[in-house]
């Protein structure tokens, strides 16, 4: 396994995990404000796209409190995107997904604007339902998505809204039952580990 570390247009931290010999497959994976790549979910996606043969580009980005609260999305879009084309330059990849955990889940929209990431499959992991870009793009997407959610997510889980998504046949919905924002049980390690397993196997099948 290749690890590159280097650092992207406005302080974005990047790493790019490449394969062996030259693939054709990138998956691109942004991560939670604090549920970073090495967080089980993406952990053990990375794993799994990696053996599929795809190299796979983490976008490192962290927010301070105050940071999160001022985050300006457009903003936040553009510069994610300038790391993936500073981070794959010279790269000629043909099929892309998408792993975007919880804020991740912000820039998705703005992504697929990209010519590059327009037919890109997308991985939308407990999506902030709560922001209207979010839930918009979702709405209207049309690229192929696996949406999960934390049926205990207090926040970002909106019964009204996730029903209007399944209007939306792009989509395959599955929702965690008692899942936090974690996609976690809370108190109960052991179940969560299942859970863990059951969304890795769903993210394998898509």
């Amino acid at each position: 396994m290749i690890n590159n570390e280097m650092i992207g247009a406005k302080n974005v931290p990047f790493r790019l995990l490449e394969q062996k010999e030259e693939s054709n497959h990138l998956v691109i994976v942004l991560p939670g404000a604090g549920y970073t790549t090495q967080a089980p979910l993406l952990h053990f996606t990375t794993a799994l796209f990696y053996n599929k043969g795809f190299d796979v580009l983490h976008i490192n980005y962290t927010f301070s409190r105050e940071e999160l609260s001022d985050l300006n999305e457009s903003d936040f879009a553009r510069d994610i995107k300038h790391t993936i084309d500073h981070a794959i330059t010279d790269k000629k990849y043909s099929h892309y997904y998408i792993v975007a955990k919880s804020i991740g889940t912000k820039a998705v929209g703005y992504l697929l604007d990209h010519e590059m990431l327009e037919d890109a499959k997308i991985v939308w992991l407990t999506p902030l339902l709560q922001n209207d870009k979010v839930y918009n793009a979702m709405v209207n997407t049309v690229n192929q998505g696996l949406s999960i959610f934390g049926g205990e997510d207090r926040h970002c889980f909106i019964v009204e809204r996730f029903e209007k998504l399944k209007n939306n046949h792009n989509l395959i919905l599955k929702v965690v039952e008692g899942g936090n924002h974690r996609l976690e049980l809370d108190h109960d390690p052991l179940k969560s580990i299942e859970i863990l397993k059951s969304v890795i196997s769903s993210i394998n099948d898509f």
